[in-house]
């Protein structure tokens, strides 16, 4: 005997925020997420700096009970609200507070007061923001041949994580372009011209990286020449791809068994330290 399927539970959750709501909106979907047949109809009030806004959300929140989430910083307006729900017999919780109170007790450091701190457009921001534009227009070769103003330049044979390094290595703020290494096209000649800009070289094991194409192939519902996914067609590509390597004295890093996060700050450790010729191995 087969039994009913057992019904969601829906109830209404308000996430009222002093900044753009995002942190309070998935620290809500993560909880959530943590319980069976429960689904939440979220209401979301964000940038709520006056109390006249409050004063709209605490109607809303009236004409649908349920849970209140904030993250409001500022005092008197955090007072406001958690007044507010209480007259309306409604839980409110400081999405924030039990995690910034253990940190306080553990660091004994004064609590920051300024709303959105966490969103600050600083020049880090824009450095990122600048990094991620650059790597986006340097994907794959793309962006023509300047790379005289890259910090970094990746290279290797397709499927070696080289765009999403570049990316991930962009929310660090550093500037990466990639340069594919295609067996049936020339090495850029604007590769070998470069001058104090350090180039790294990718490499991975030949049955790692047939993997990853079938897998790539299979995924797009493409066709490609059978020596994409040939293994002793891949091993002569990476095999070539480490000569040029070595002639260059470019560093190397294996991602066979990295991450993208491991490889990057791979990346980054060559930064660092020097642009000798290093084999970081995986």
């Amino acid at each position: 005997m087969t039994s009913a399927p057992q019904l969601a539970t829906y109830f209404h959750v308000h996430l009222v925020s002093d900044s753009t709501g995002e942190t309070l909106n998935a620290m809500a979907r993560a909880v959530c997420a943590r319980f069976n047949n429960v689904l939440p109809i979220e209401h979301i009030y964000a940038l709520v700096r006056s109390k006249r806004q409050l004063d709209r959300a605490l109607g809303e929140i009236a004409n649908a009970p349920g849970v209140v989430l904030h993250t409001i910083v500022e005092e008197e307006l955090r007072t406001h609200l958690e007044e507010g729900c209480q007259r309306l017999e409604m839980p409110c919780f400081g999405a924030l507070d039990p995690m910034i109170s253990a940190l306080s007790w553990y660091l004994g450091a004064p609590l920051s007061t300024r709303v959105g701190a966490q969103y600050a457009l600083d020049t880090d921001y824009f450095n990122r923001m600048d990094a991620l534009s650059y790597a986006l227009g340097h994907d794959d070769g793309h962006g023509g041949q300047d790379l005289s103003t890259a910090d970094v330049v990746l290279v290797g044979v397709s499927r070696t994580s080289k765009t999403p390094t570049c990316i991930y290595l962009a929310h660090r703020g550093v500037r990466a372009a990639n340069v594919p290494l295609i067996p049936t096209s020339p090495t850029p000649a604007a590769l070998f011209a470069l001058k104090g800009v350090p180039v790294v070289g990718l490499t991975v094991s030949p049955d790692r990286l047939v993997q990853i194409r079938r897998n790539r192939l299979r995924s797009a519902k493409e066709n490609r020449d059978n020596t994409y996914v040939d293994t002793e067609a891949v091993r002569a590509e990476i095999v070539a791809a480490r000569r040029l390597f070595e002639r260059q004295g470019w560093p190397v890093i294996d991602v066979t068994r990295r991450s993208v996060e491991e490889t990057a700050a791979a990346v980054i450790n060559i930064l660092s330290g020097g642009h000798g010729h290093v084999e970081v191995l995986g």
